[in-house]
């Protein structure tokens, strides 16, 4: 067993290391564990939504095991089947964006485990990575990638709005996509998203559907995420196919779950 539900809750809370699937996961193996103890399953999953509410993938990982489940072993079943199907999300995603990214000049900003399998299943030619203040995890990713046996590069922050000139391709990770396409992401990412527009550099943003809030943009509770406008982003790549922003409204509206676990979670 984990710990208890509320050092769950503040553990979420306080992390500003681990990307938006690695959260979504926790919390989903701790809803999973309070109903195996006979705990309301549900109050507990309204309270990590509200823990991290610009983490898209904790309520939409929730809210898909919860709709599905009503009882604790239509849970666990759920719970099982979503953390695999994950992995698969992510290799699809990997696969569709390979003829993008392969021995392409590519710049990243933070760490998103969807976009670190893209890049290793793609095998571009270099990878420029953010430092991502102020965790600097761009330093790890950049060593991760490495040792996968990419070519990779580390730019300061306060140089990426002009490195990213230089590159072909900006890949982006996303804490939440919103229905109209705009996209929370690191703090950075909106300005740098705009740089790349500038120079001409696709933008092109990875994500699991599970991260697609079927709401309107909203600012940012946090300091440590941005919001960045739709404008801003050129496509977004899920593993259901890649879609212009301005097309994601159509796939939350035939991917019933999305709304169905968002309108549980918000009572």
């Amino acid at each position: 067993m984990d710990a208890v539900p509320e050092a769950q809750v503040e553990r979420i809370a306080a992390d500003e290391i681990h990307g938006s699937s690695w959260l979504a996961r926790k919390a989903v193996t701790a809803v999973v564990e309070a109903a195996q103890r006979g705990e309301d399953p549900l109050a507990l999953a309204r309270e990590l939504v509200r823990a991290r509410p610009d983490i898209g993938a904790i309520r939409g990982a929730l809210g898909r095991v919860l709709a599905a489940g009503r009882t604790t072993e239509q849970l666990v079943e759920e719970a099982e089947a979503l953390l695999s199907s994950r992995e698969r999300a992510a290799a699809t995603i990997a696969v569709l964006l390979r003829p993008e990214l392969e021995e392409k000049v590519v710049m990243t900003h933070s760490a998103s485990a969807t976009a670190r399998e893209a890049l290793v299943h793609a095998g571009p030619g270099r990878v420029v990575c953010t430092v991502s203040e102020p965790t600097g995890e761009g330093r790890v990713f950049a060593e991760e990638l490495a040792e996968a046996g990419l070519v990779t590069e580390v730019v300061a922050d306060e140089d990426a709005e002009h490195a990213v000139a230089t590159v072909q391709l900006l890949l982006l990770g996303a804490d939440t996509v919103f229905r109209d396409g705009s996209v929370l992401n690191k703090a950075g990412t909106s300005s740098l998203a705009q740089a790349a527009g500038k120079a001409q550099v696709p933008v092109v943003v990875a994500s699991e559907i599970l991260k697609i809030a079927p709401a309107d943009p909203r600012k940012p509770t946090e300091d440590r995420v941005d919001l960045t406008p739709a404008d801003r982003i050129t496509r977004i790549a899920t593993e259901e196919g890649v879609f212009a922003p301005e097309e994601i409204a159509a796939l939350v509206d035939r991917t019933p779950f999305l709304a169905e676990g968002y309108a549980l979670l918000r009572g």
